[in-house]
């Protein structure tokens, strides 16, 4: 049986862990982890670890390994919420479970999700969009409250088709003003 099989069986009979360093297949020694970067008006960048939910490492699987064609591009979320992230989480549930931010007046002011661009390809382990930051800006008559990120295959606000690849809450709210610039960053890595 080939890993791409190994994995996707795993993910199906859910024999995996998920660790606070990421989701860990014990049988083939796998590690599937992600990160989430940010900064507020060019500052300092924060780093927080994120799930890859059950939906992602499907699909990542799927697309790479299997059959699936790779989307049209991938995309990032920010939502309000409080509640953390959980493996079932979905593109269709991730909306409401997460309460997306899809106001333009008090939230920000793109029509449509960041893009997520990664390299063309990678040498290493992992992959990110660290060269080609995703950026907002922010719109509010007051301040906006941010508590996670996440990314998804759908570039639509509020959108509930496609897949969720990953999502992190914040361990402290992010605080907005009006105008401020929201950079974000995201990387995947794979440890064998």
């Amino acid at each position: 049986m080939t890993l791409r099989n190994e994995l996707a069986l795993a993910i199906h009979k859910e024999n995996f862990d998920v660790t606070a360093e990421g989701i860990y297949f014990p049988k083939q020694g796998v590690m599937a982890s992600g990160e989430y970067f940010d900064r507020i008006n060019g500052g300092k960048w924060d780093r927080t670890p994120n799930l890859i939910v059950t939906e992602g490492l499907a699909h990542i699987l799927s697309v790479a390994l299997g059959a699936t064609a790779k989307p049209a591009g991938y995309f990032l979320a920010l939502f309000s919420g409080t509640a953390s992230p959980a493996a079932n989480w979905t593109a269709a549930n991730f909306a409401a479970a997460a309460s997306e931010i899809v106001s333009m007046t008090e939230g920000y002011t793109s029509p449509t999700r960041p893009a997520w661009t990664p390299p063309a390809s990678t040498a290493t382990n992992s992959i990110d969009n660290m060269a080609a930051i995703a950026s907002v800006t922010i719109a509010t008559a007051g301040q906006l409250n941010v508590n996670g990120a996440a990314m998804l295959t759908n570039s639509t606000r509020g959108g509930t088709t496609g897949a969720l690849v990953s999502a992190t809450k914040y361990p402290v709210t992010r605080v907005f003003q009006n105008g401020d610039t929201y950079d974000i960053g995201y990387r995947l890595s794979l440890t064998v």
